[in-house]
């Protein structure tokens, strides 16, 4: 078995546009949704996703932060990542966050009303690569 690094999943994942955000919502039930990382990929155990204030997750995110997000990538890699999301509301974390693709859905930027920021810190991320698998426990120090 070969033992990942957080830097060499950090390079995998850069190629893994999409994952699914779980969270808990209604009736103790996991709600599932696809989020983009805008390529904003420079990993460090921190993930980031836009989307608007009154999004279900929003409110699940609120009333309990424990998240999981998946990915799929390449030659069979799979990652599940537990952490803990906060809900962003600063315009100054949006800029450091922004990029244009991102206009397509956000139609006046950073300015548009009800843009909110998720945070998502990794606290234990398990992988699966091919017939190699294992996990990193992060102590929040990023890396």
């Amino acid at each position: 078995m070969t033992e990942m690094t957080l830097s060499d999943l950090a390079e995998r994942m850069a190629k893994i546009d999409i994952c699914m955000l779980c969270s808990k919502t209604a009736g103790n039930r996991i709600g599932a949704r696809p989020m983009s990382n805008n390529s904003d990929v420079e990993y460090d155990g921190t993930s980031y996703f836009f989307t608007l204030d009154d999004a279900r997750m929003v409110a699940d995110i609120e009333k309990d932060p424990q998240v999981c997000l998946t990915f799929q990538g390449e030659n069979w890699l799979s990652l599940a990542l537990e952490g803990k999301a906060r809900v962003i509301q600063d315009k100054a974390a949006f800029r450091d966050h922004w990029v244009s693709d991102l206009d397509a859905w956000f139609k006046d930027g950073v300015d548009t009303e009800g843009l909110v920021l998720l945070e998502v810190t990794a606290e234990r991320i398990a992988y699966w690569d091919g017939e190699d698998n294992g996990e990193l426990v992060l102590d929040g120090s990023k890396g």
